[in-house]
């Protein structure tokens, strides 16, 4: 028989993911065992949680203020259950780490086998994520974050900076020119980000935020673009450096960049009160100066 503390985490994978199915899904066990779970937390509590339509389901108020007590208390139970497993030479549980897919990419996945060769009892769950997530509510012990962060409930630790270029292939060079000066971008298309407007923001003096011809709301997407010769892109180096070298992309206006902006800093996030810290700081510690940003 399941344990309260499993109807719950079923309970949340069905808010979390938006429905009895999805949830039966992810948690790779049958929908009538969703249900069932749920149905017994109700019961228990003797109010109505969810409100269920053929289409949809719905957090009651009631149901609101009961989830949110019910992330605190199943945070902690990870956090004591943790804690007994860290009493191991090596650093041993499931480590939930959150960052945007280019950064996934292009960074973490060339270091994930090593890193498990060195810690192999560390269970890696890897999501990718276009903007900042809330650690709690994703159930994510780590983030990584690019640019400025602003929650001051997390502990963070600096990964180091990344530089921005701004970058286009050599066949669109060819066609369009070379830009020698920031006035001249206005000959020439330029690709951007969707919804974010300070990624829109260029590390060049005299302009605030250039007005994108094409945009896209994932940085690989966008690097992706430029390749296929549609435009002037600025990306962060872990992202092009390669490219660069290899001469897949071409730098530009560098003598005018600016450095030293927000959009450089790259930084490890997580909560403070974590008892996953041992494995934490296994994998900020393995994978800082293996970076190539």
């Amino acid at each position: 028989m399941l344990t309260r503390s499993d109807d719950l985490e079923i309970l949340l994978s069905v808010i979390d993911s938006g429905g009895f199915s999805a949830a039966a899904d992810a948690l790779d066990i049958q929908v009538a065992r969703v249900s069932r779970a749920v149905s017994k937390v109700e019961k228990q509590l003797g109010v109505t949680i969810l409100n269920r339509t053929t289409r949809r389901i719905d957090l009651t108020d009631e149901g609101r203020q009961f989830i949110e007590s019910v992330r605190v208390g199943l945070l902690h139970i990870r956090q004591a259950e943790a804690q007994l497993i860290s009493r191991g030479e090596l650093p041993a549980g499931r480590l939930r780490i959150d960052a945007a897919s280019p950064f996934v990419f292009h960074q973490l996945v060339p270091l994930i086998q090593p890193f498990k060769k060195v810690f192999p009892d560390i269970q890696l769950e890897l999501t990718s994520n276009e903007g900042f997530v809330d650690l709690l509510e994703k159930r994510t012990d780590l983030a990584i974050r690019i640019g400025k962060l602003t929650d001051s409930t997390l502990h963070a630790r600096p990964l180091g900076k990344s530089l921005l270029y701004m970058v286009a292939s050599p066949e669109y060079l060819a066609t369009r020119g070379v830009p020698k000066k920031v006035s001249d971008l206005s000959g020439h298309n330029l690709i951007g980000f969707t919804g974010s407007k300070v990624l829109n923001r260029w590390p060049l003096a005299g302009i605030d935020y250039i007005e994108p011809s094409l945009t896209a709301s994932s940085g690989e997407t966008v690097r992706q673009l430029t390749l296929a010769g549609n435009g002037i892109a600025c990306l962060s180096g872990f992202m092009v450096n390669e490219d660069i070298a290899a001469g897949r992309l071409v730098a530009v206006l560098e003598q005018g960049k600016l450095t030293n902006t927000d959009r450089e800093q790259i930084n490890a996030v997580f909560y403070k009160s974590s008892s996953v810290a041992r494995r934490i700081s296994a994998f900020i510690d393995f994978i800082q100066p293996r970076l190539s940003l």
